[in-house]
């Protein structure tokens, strides 16, 4: 694999391998897949999706080696009303440098229980610094916290960072599993799907 991934899937790869469940990760958005390929790499199944045919070409490439752990998936994420995420499908998704606000609920339910998340992507300070300049692509201030923060947080940071300069917000968090909690008799009494 020529190309390294981002130090966010570095960080939590190891945790990611170990403790999520079983099933596929998803790198969304992928471009070359660096980040899934990683984790492909240390023995996971990974889907890469993008709807560039070129950036799937790339990652089908840097794939070698590891094709049974590989699944290469042309998708566009964007399509007005749909939902191209299938629901508790994957053990873990990653997303480096895309924002579509519309799949955000899609990505939650794509998640299985236990399973992480790991988010990393411009925000509106980036305009500073070059592009993305959109508004669209960029988030605002606490809207990755906003909404994720039901979630078990285990990373998050929001500001500038260097090599080179750009202003980012990230995330690393785990998909809670279903609590109902009742008060009864004075006491709390939760259950657990």
């Amino acid at each position: 694999m020529a190309l390294s991934p981002d130090n966010l899937v570095t960080a939590f790869s190891d945790r990611i391998v170990a403790e999520s469940p079983e099933g596929s990760v998803l790198d969304l958005a992928c471009g070359d897949g660096r980040n899934g390929l990683s984790l492909a790499a240390k023995g996971r199944s990974v889907v890469l999706a993008d709807r560039s045919e070129e950036a799937l070409s790339k990652a089908e490439e840097a794939a070698r080696g590891l094709q049974e752990k590989v699944t290469i998936w042309r998708v566009d994420l964007e399509r007005p009303g749909e939902n191209p995420l299938a629901e508790k499908e994957f053990s873990a998704i990653l997303v480096f440098r895309y924002l579509h606000r519309p799949l955000m609920p899609c990505i939650k339910k794509a998640l299985k229980t236990g399973g992480f998340l790991v988010y990393s992507t411009y925000t509106l300070e980036q305009a500073r610094f070059g592009k993305p300049r959109n508004p669209d692509f960029l988030l605002k201030p606490g809207e990755l916290m906003d909404w994720f923060k039901d979630w078990q947080v285990l990373h998050h940071f929001e500001g500038i960072q260097e090599d080179p300069r750009r202003a980012v917000a990230e995330m690393v968090c785990r998909k809670p599993g279903n609590r109902i909690l009742e008060l009864r008799d004075g006491g709390i009494k939760g259950l657990a799907d």
